[in-house]
């Protein structure tokens, strides 16, 4: 017998923005623009130098996530779930699971105006 989970994460992405985010953060571990794990992450939004944090929505249990999106709401940064913790983990060139990760910024990167076009695909989801 499953039980049902306690917090449903939100937002989701679909699996077109899905792709295009973990091509992104393909291309952001390319550039050395991608922070790992929920304490990376944590430490990032910090320093005030993530653009965007993206967070596996099949984190088990989620409550060790539940503090990343306050602190995104508190920075200002957007956030999304993606379906998969694996295909994130695989995103960011590692063969582990990876439950949050987030690309940093860097104005004078290559990655910059994708960057900002998925910015606000995220920050549109959340409406």
């Amino acid at each position: 017998m499953e039980s049902s989970p306690q917090c449903v994460p939100w937002p989701v992405a679909d699996p077109a923005l899905t792709q295009e985010l973990l091509d992104l953060l393909q291309q952001g571990m390319q550039y050395k623009q991608v922070k790992k794990g929920a304490n990376e992450v944590t430490k990032s939004l910090s320093r005030g130098t993530s653009e965007i944090v993206v967070l596996a929505a099949d984190t088990d249990p989620l409550a060790i996530l539940m503090h990343v999106p306050v602190l995104c709401e508190d920075k200002n940064v957007p956030y999304v779930f993606l379906p998969n913790k694996h295909a994130l983990g695989r995103a960011c060139g590692v063969t582990r699971p990876i439950i949050a990760a987030t690309i940093t910024s860097n104005d004078a990167g290559d990655l910059a105006p994708q960057i900002e076009h998925l910015r606000a695909k995220v920050e549109r989801l959340a409406i």
